[in-house]
């Protein structure tokens, strides 16, 4: 399928006027960044790029586009034809999936002609602003629930398709499982689940429901205990599925007591092997207020699916460079007042001493990956399309898992402050350098 329509107007309005003028083939340089982070936060985890891929790969105006672009009159005949033959030819390079990043981060630089790479723009701002909105406030979730498993379950609370990209972007972050089985077919992330209250609910009792899930998955199953009464939910429990008992899942009531008091039956049941995992709302402080409790794993839904209160990682995409009539790079940024950007072309590095982030340096007309010096500067740029060419490395389930991989690296190097949930300034500074 298509996303060629997955777009604003104005992107096709612009290249049919920058058609009409001449200019359309001009060559560019844009960035995606963020001018800020989310009010608190000390560092954003970039993800979406392996979605974001395989969407350039399919962004195709067939004829069912392009009738519909010319009945409802967008753009002009030669538009049309430039759309008939769109391919993105051009390169984009960008901060690795799973990066940890900070304000003025070039997360992605995208060159080609002018009209190629400005029609991305809202392709790529609406795939990296959410995805990465989720992954930034899940992996505050890990840190919060200090190496302790989390399961996420918000797919009822986004939409079809934001729900596979949240346990996408989650998973990289660090979460281990999701509940959305899309997830799992489409991008390699593990899935959980056992049984809602309403499998309770079906049956006369509710020790006929826990038979009956036991009879099914088997004593290492998680059973539900809040639907009536806890302290008899988890008696029954043991008595249906022995010591064995994989889990009980507690969603709702004073957590920390009540998780407590459970701990205290299981044991004095024998149950002493059976987990406990609890759900109910959680987000991030939530989570770190259980820190003392026993619990042993975490479920959660609506904090991680919208970001925690931050929806949107406020990412623009802004053209930086252009070339001008005698070939040579120009750089061109907003000045405009709370909204002004740093033009021209540039390589970011994370600097580093002893192997801790001490800032974020971005060479500002510098294009050269081998400035960097082994030990005391990480290049944070990657090919991600070469002449229009895609790196498979960076796609599908394999490039999921490489992109987890590299969230957890990058999350070392950060500074032990950067972890803290509390409200700061973001964890390094940004260091700009004219090359």
């Amino acid at each position: 399928m298509t996303s060629a329509l997955l777009t604003d107007r104005y992107e096709l309005t612009m290249i049919d006027a920058a058609i009409l003028g001449g200019t359309h083939d001009r060559p560019c340089v844009f960035e995606v960044f963020a001018r800020r982070l989310p009010d608190g936060r000390r560092y954003g985890i970039v993800a979406g790029t392996g979605r974001l891929l395989d969407l350039i790969e399919r962004f195709r105006f067939t004829d069912a586009e392009l009738s519909w672009l010319r009945d409802e009159q967008v753009v002009a005949p030669a538009t049309l034809d430039w759309l008939a033959d769109y391919r993105f030819g051009g390169s984009i390079r960008g901060y690795r999936e799973g990066e940890v990043y900070f304000p003025g981060s070039p997360l992605l630089i995208i060159e080609g002609g002018f009209a190629e790479a400005v029609i991305l723009e809202t392709l790529v701002l609406s795939v990296l602003n959410y995805d990465t909105a989720v992954a930034s406030a899940a992996a505050r979730m890990v840190g919060a629930a200090h190496s302790r498993p989390l399961a996420e379950m918000g797919s009822r609370r986004a939409t079809e398709q934001g729900g596979v990209a949240a346990a996408r972007a989650a998973y990289i972050a660090g979460f281990g499982a999701t509940s959305n089985l899309e997830a799992g077919r489409s991008w390699g992330v593990p899935t959980m689940g056992t049984a809602a209250h309403s499998f309770t609910l079906l049956h006369e009792t509710e020790e006929q429901a826990f038979r009956a899930q036991v009879a099914a998955l088997g004593p290492g199953t998680t059973l539900l205990v809040d639907t009536y009464d806890v302290t008899r939910a988890v008696d029954l429990a043991v008595d249906v599925a022995g010591p064995e008992l994989g889990a009980v899942r507690i969603d709702s009531g004073d957590l920390p007591g009540q998780v407590a008091a459970v701990r205290r039956q299981l044991d004095a049941r024998g149950a002493t092997s059976t987990k406990i995992t609890v759900t109910n709302d959680l987000d991030e402080y939530a989570i770190a207020a259980l820190g003392a409790s026993p619990v042993d794993s975490f479920g959660v839904g609506t904090a991680v699916v919208t970001g925690s209160g931050h929806p949107a990682a406020g990412l623009v995409y802004k053209l930086v460079a252009r070339l001008d009539a005698d070939g040579d790079w120009v750089s061109v940024a907003k000045k405009s007042a709370a909204k002004a950007s740093v033009g021209g072309r540039k390589w970011p590095v994370r600097s580093l001493h002893d192997g801790v982030a001490t800032s974020e340096t971005i060479r500002v007309g510098a294009d050269d990956p081998h400035q960097v010096s082994t030990g005391l500067e990480r290049s944070l740029i990657v090919p991600l399309i070469e002449n229009g060419v895609i790196d498979s490395r960076y796609r599908g389930a394999d490039g999921t898992a490489l992109a987890r991989q590299h969230r957890a690296s990058a999350i070392a190097e950060l500074p032990a402050d950067a972890l803290r949930l509390s409200r700061g300034e973001p964890a390094l500074p940004t260091v700009y350098v004219t090359s």
